[in-house]
Parts: C-alpha cells; structure tokens; sequence
C-alpha cells in the first residue's frame, strides 16, 4: 500500500468513479462523516441504491441535515465513526469521503474496526483522503496544516489490513476539482466550517489570502486536489 502516487493522476468526480467501481444493486450503505450531505443525496438518487445512513459528529451540520427534505432514502443520524449505532453485518458499502483523517487519531483504529463490525461478509469499504500534495494544499497548510492526521488516517487502514479485518481490493489515485469564485467563498466554505475552529491571526489570514489569491483567474481559483482511495473488502 502506498499514500500517494507521483503518476500523473485522471480528472474525475469521485462518485461516479465510486459507481462505476463498486457493484452495488440494492445496496443498504453507511456513509460515515457526511458533512452537508451533498454526495449523500448524490448517492441515495441512484437507483441502485437501497438506502443510506449517514451519520455526522458535528451538532450544527447534523441538526442542519435533519432539515433536508429531499432525500426519501437517507437517515441521518448523529454518531462517530468510531462508534456506529447499527447493528453486526448490516452494509453492503460503508464509504468515508475525505473524513477518516477527521477522527480523533487515538479512535481511528476504532473506527475501521467498527468499519468491518457493520459490514456484510463480502461488503465494500471506499475509503478515500486527500493527498498531502498540490497547490490547494499549500493554502491550506498555512493554517490547517493535515499532514500528520493524513499519516495517521493511512497507518490505521494499513494496520486494519494487516490484522485481516479488512482486505485490500486496490487503490485509486485521481484528482478532483474544488473552485471557489473569490476569497470571500474559500473563507466561508474552509476556513469558516463549524466542525473545526480555525483560529488565524491576522498576519496568517493576510498570508493565507495572499496565497489564495495568486490562483485566482477570469473564472475565479480553480484547484486540482489529489486524492487516494483504499477500497477494501470484508472477508467473505
């Protein structure tokens, strides 16, 4: 298993590579750490899924997804990953977009313990994090800086893996997009979320803007952001 990939990486949208990659008729998935929840209801909309649980540790963005009335085949729910309240053997897919490194570090292993507990014997886990590389990183690691959490988020799939809970099916590396039409938006969308507390002084804001906006064109600043999926199985 490796973290990254120095190949040159394919431009995709992660849930259509998702779709195309794992099969999934009738599938009853977990998402765990759903944020907004917009691949959750990306997600639900596909008619090969059966039914999604989406849970979400931060209390603003949960009681917020409650309000969404537009996703007949999504539960929310307030939970960690490190402990998920369903029961043995449930899923047919559990999948984690860019969250796993959110977990509290000493709770990860937990995490994809719980990750396998849930799982139906030949179920899916899509596993995918943001590689420490690229330009969008650069902004980021001024005042967020992911490196060590993104260390220990791998470390915890590799010693799942090892252990045999879970077994490696294989790894994708792609690119994704994150644009943002100014300063204002990057400021509101990252630095601004409610489950993490970002506090910049005012010499690091200005550093952080400053940095941003050297990537800002005619159509705003457009990143290409890599990312890594571990797609693992449960033994059968």
């Amino acid at each position: 298993m490796k973290i990254a990939d120095t190949a040159p990486a394919a431009l995709c949208n992660e849930l259509e590579l998702l779709l195309d990659t794992v099969p999934l008729d009738g599938a009853e998935v977990l998402e765990l750490g759903c944020g907004k929840a917009e691949k959750t209801r990306r997600l639900a909309a596909s008619p090969r899924i059966a039914r999604v649980l989406a849970l979400e540790v931060d209390a603003i963005q949960h009681a917020s997804n409650l309000c969404i009335a537009n996703a007949p085949k999504v539960e929310f729910r307030a939970g960690g990953a490190e402990a998920v309240p369903a029961e043995d053997a449930r899923f047919d897919l559990v999948v984690m977009f860019r969250s796993l490194h959110h977990v509290p570090v000493d709770k990860m292993d937990d995490a994809l313990a719980e990750i396998a507990r849930v799982l139906k014997p030949g179920g899916w886990a899509w596993i995918s994090e943001p590689v420490y590389a690229g330009d969008f990183n650069e902004v980021l690691r001024l005042f967020h800086d992911e490196r060590l959490v993104r260390e220990a988020a791998f470390g915890a799939v590799c010693r799942a893996v090892e252990r045999g809970a879970l077994k490696l099916e294989r790894q994708l590396f792609f690119d994704t997009r994150s644009d943002f039409r100014d300063f204002d938006e990057f400021d509101a969308r990252i630095i601004r979320v409610t489950h993490t507390t970002h506090r910049l002084s005012e010499d690091t804001y200005r550093q952080v803007r400053s940095r941003f906006e050297a990537h800002l064109g005619a159509d705003g600043a457009r990143f290409r952001v890599p990312n890594r999926v571990d797609l693992l199985r449960k033994p059968a």
